[in-house]
């Protein structure tokens, strides 16, 4: 019974996504890639493999090699970079000195979390903001701190934390289906 309820809230999420959000979002990364700007994406634990998922699909491929790759860097992947800010500086900061060291004017950052509060994220997107770069949020239910810090933010309906994980690898997908189809002019 307990794996029929699961499906059953899942599909419920899955209804209540917002796709006019989904597609700004996917607008303003097809904006800052196509300009030869970078993708700047962070999370914590599962949030932080959704958004090294992103990364690896924009520098590879999605489905077809029908665009050039593009510039996406997940924050937490350079664990030399984590443990060394994190030693020196604090959780806090892990993710905002590396928005410091790596966002330039007209990057985005888009910051994964199914809570909407890790502080570290929010703290994140407060540097991204002052830096102008765009600033996005993909998290749980709202209101939360780091949707309401960011210029545009994707927000999934309450339920279980495995929920609103599964239902954020979705938008990545629909994100790179996006990119994807806005960018895909082949390669040579």
């Amino acid at each position: 019974m307990m794996i029929r309820e699961h499906i059953s809230s899942l599909h419920r999420a899955l209804d209540r996504i917002d796709l006019r959000n989904v597609e700004c979002v996917g607008e303003c990364l097809v904006r800052v890639l196509a300009q030869g700007s970078r993708l700047l994406v962070a999370g914590n634990g599962g949030s932080a493999a959704h958004a090294q998922h992103l990364s690896a699909e924009l520098v590879g491929r999605y489905r077809d090699d029908k665009r050039e790759p593009c510039s996406a860097i997940a924050l937490h992947a350079d664990t030399s970079s984590l443990t060394a800010v994190a030693n020196d500086f604090g959780w806090d900061d892990v993710f905002a000195r590396q928005v410091r060291a790596h966002g330039r004017p007209g990057d985005a950052f888009l910051a994964i979390s199914t809570s909407g509060r890790s502080s570290n994220l929010v703290r994140a997107a407060e540097v991204a903001r002052r830096s102008k770069l765009h600033t996005l949020a993909l998290t749980g239910p709202a209101p939360n701190p780091l949707a309401a810090g960011s210029d545009l933010s994707i927000c999934i309906a309450p339920g279980e934390t495995a929920t609103i994980q599964e239902v954020h690898q979705v938008i990545v997908h629909l994100l790179c289906e996006l990119i994807d189809d806005a960018l895909g002019q082949g390669v040579a």
